[in-house]
Formats: structure tokens, sequence, C-alpha cells
């Protein structure tokens, strides 16, 4: 099982983030598969960090096997959906990009991947691409985002993907997140929804 991700995917986070860079193509690093979190497990803050800050994405989870997949063909490659956490060791991203070396340890350290309950992408009755999502802390709305705004679409990805990587029934995708990031903290609720629908809730140890 694999964890594709895409970075800078919204304008609005790649500026507060203070990123210029204009991409022509989606940007992707991969996660561990030990970097999974999910049925509400706790997150439990690494030591190596004081800077955990969460990205609330859209995630899709693969459903059979391709390689080199049509853009016209790349909804036939999933069916389920939820909403999940990319957690970033902002301390150690920043570190690793201003000596120019690869970041991975910064997004792929083990639970750094928390995922909610799928779901049928039918039962929303909304586009993929058009999907209205967020994230709450403390019962306190702290991110927002539609798909919308995503400047490459999810058919885009897994059309680019599949160019680099056969996808396998259960390999996951996340899509990028929206603005609005920011850190966690011992004791904190997160809650995620997609539309009114909650598909995510656990807390930080």
């Amino acid at each position: 099982m694999k964890i594709i991700c895409i970075g800078m995917n919204y304008a609005a986070h790649n500026k507060e983030l203070h990123n210029t860079l204009i991409t022509k193509e989606p940007i992707i690093f991969m996660k561990a598969d030990t970097s999974l979190l999910k049925e509400g497990k706790p997150f439990y803050i690494p030591d190596f960090s004081s800077d955990v800050q969460y990205e609330t994405e859209i995630v899709v989870k693969i459903n059979r096997l391709g390689k080199n997949i049509a853009r016209r063909f790349a909804h036939r490659y999933f069916n389920e959906i939820t909403i999940g956490i990319d957690m970033t060791a902002r301390d150690l991203q920043r570190k690793f990009r201003e000596a120019g070396l690869p970041w991975e340890l910064c997004k792929s350290f083990d639970n750094s991947a928390v995922t909610g309950d799928f779901i049928p992408l039918e039962s929303l009755n909304e586009d993929i691409n058009h999907l209205s999502f967020h994230l709450d802390i403390n019962g306190e709305t702290v991110q927002e985002g539609n798909t919308s705004d995503m400047l490459f679409k999810v058919d885009e990805i897994i059309e680019y993907a599949s160019k680099f990587v056969t996808l396998k029934m259960g390999d996951l995708i996340y899509t990028g997140t929206p603005a609005g990031v920011g850190c966690v903290k011992i004791n904190d609720r997160l809650q995620g929804y997609i539309g009114e629908k909650k598909l995510l809730d656990f807390y930080v140890k």
C-alpha cells in the first residue's frame, strides 16, 4: 500500500507558506505505510519536533490496478473518499529546505497520515471537484476548503502519478491542503468533515 501526497495544490496555502513556485505538473511526495493512522486512534506528538502542523485534505482510495491511466478513465479507479490530515513537522521541513535536502522525514514519520472513515463518493451526491470540507479543533473551525480550488484535480493527479508508479488497490492519494494550516498541541480534539458528514475524530496526545 502506497500513500501518495500532492504538495502545493491550493494557491492560497502556497501563499501562506511563502511558496512562489508555479508548477505545470503536480508535486508528488510519498509517505511510508507506517505513517497511516486510522480508526480514531490518538496522534502522539513526536519528540523530534516542536512544531507539528495539521494539513487537512481530501483522500481518495484506489480500487483497481492501473498504469498510465488516461485522464478520461481516471474516475474508474476510485469510488471511496474521506478526509485526512497530513501531519507535518514544520520545523524540520524548514531546516531541510534551507539546506537543500530532501524532506521526507518531516512528512513520512510514523502516524503522520491520519485518515477518517471512507465512504462511497456517490453517497455525497456531489461532484468530486466541488466538495467542501473543514477541520474543527476543540469545536472551532480552523481550516476550510473546496476541491474546486485545487490546482490539479483528482483525475489529473491519477493520470500523472500513474505514469511513474503503478497504482494498486488500497493505495491512498492525499490531494493537498488549502490555507489555514496550524500547530497541534496535546489534548487537542480534531474533527474532520466533508460537507456536514463527520468522518474524522481523534485526540492529540
